[in-house]
């Protein structure tokens, strides 16, 4: 059966005075419940501003939160998160119409991570990442939706050019921009001892991808790893909330499918 432990911290950092992202999580509460939910985290980091931006993260977690309770038994999550984002994306676009009459704007990133049996599903919309960190080793899963790393990929812009210039800060989807928001999905299997991390770009905008590699590596406490994870953002500057859940996981239950079902390995 899966079995996980996990940690999580948010911090305002040491310029702003309000925490714009949020992070949430559901667990399942009995071993039923493992096999037919499994378990769910997620994070979003708002944009707009103020209370802008906090009311779009903690709509976008509470939506995907409240949509993951209610999933009937057995649906598969690769087919769930994708509408899952959608539902958040809907619930932040109608309160940004409301905010926008009053001259605002509001918008968020969101990265999730579903867990059951032997696999992780990962659904994400803008610069949040999610990390997949096994034997000592690894990095992000997740491709940052930023002019950044659309330059990048084009070869308009140098790998260290996209990671220090601007348009890093440019995101190309968020939620509650557009009515529909295509969000990247991606399925990993998972072995005991594996470390997912999700994080807002407050981490990875300050501590680099060796930085996050070492810490995990000298912290094996999940919670002491976290609180690591927001001193190292903080002490590089901190101009940024910074958000981190850490996931790792203890067991797994194989599965395979038959005719879309599925099974048990023994």
């Amino acid at each position: 059966m899966l079995d996980l432990e996990f940690a999580e911290l948010s911090d305002c950092g040491r310029s702003r005075e309000h925490n714009e992202d949020f992070v949430g999580h559901v667990l399942p509460t009995s071993a039923a419940q493992v096999q037919s939910q499994g378990w769910l985290f997620a994070l979003a980091d708002g944009v707009g501003g103020h209370a802008q931006g906090e009311v779009a993260s903690r709509l976008a977690i509470e939506t995907i939160l409240a949509g993951f309770r209610k999933i009937p038994k057995g649906v598969m999550h690769a087919s769930l998160l994708p509408r899952l984002v959608q539902d958040a994306n809907a619930a932040v676009y109608d309160a940004g119409h409301a905010a926008k009459s009053k001259g605002a704007r509001m918008g968020t990133t969101l990265v999730a991570c579903a867990l059951r049996f032997d696999s992780a599903v990962i659904a994400h919309v803008g610069d949040s990442r999610c990390y997949l960190f096994r034997n000592g080793a690894g990095g992000p899963l997740t491709r940052d939706h930023t002019m950044a790393d659309e330059q990048f990929r084009l070869g308009i812009l140098s790998q260290a050019e996209a990671k220090e210039g601007d348009s890093r800060h440019i995101l190309t989807r968020c939620l509650g921009n557009d009515l529909f928001v295509a969000a990247d999905t991606i399925t990993v299997n998972v072995i005991p001892g594996d470390v997912i991390l999700l994080c807002s770009d407050g981490l990875h905008g300050y501590a680099p991808d060796a930085a996050i590699l070492h810490i995990l590596n000298a912290y094996p406490d999940l919670d002491q790893a976290a609180a690591a994870l927001i001193a190292a953002a903080n002490n590089a500057g901190g101009h940024d909330n910074v958000s981190v859940q850490l996931i790792r996981v203890r067991t797994v239950e194989r599965m395979g499918l038959y005719r879309g079902r599925p099974y048990r390995l023994l």
